[in-house]
């Protein structure tokens, strides 16, 4: 079986994520492209026909530790 087209495009982003995030020197900017990363695989999940992983992927990566990891780079330095 042939995977969707929409389910492969959400792959190609969130592999560019996770070159972006080694690549990029800034930890905010990392941080951000992070939850962009979450974000991808909640909905590459919610593709594939499993809402409740996608929910929970939403909520606790791209909500929840986005939210830890800037406040934690606010308390620590940026650099």
């Amino acid at each position: 079986m042939l995977m969707q087209p929409l389910a492969v495009a959400f792959l190609v982003l969130m592999i560019g994520c996770a070159v972006a995030a080694l690549l990029v020197k800034d930890l905010l900017a990392a941080v951000v492209i992070f939850g962009a990363f979450s974000l991808f695989s909640a909905t590459y999940f919610a593709i594939l026909g499993a809402p409740d992983v996608a929910f929970t992927e939403a909520a606790v990566g791209a909500a929840i530790t986005t939210v830890f990891f800037v406040s934690a780079i606010s308390w620590t330095g940026r650099e």
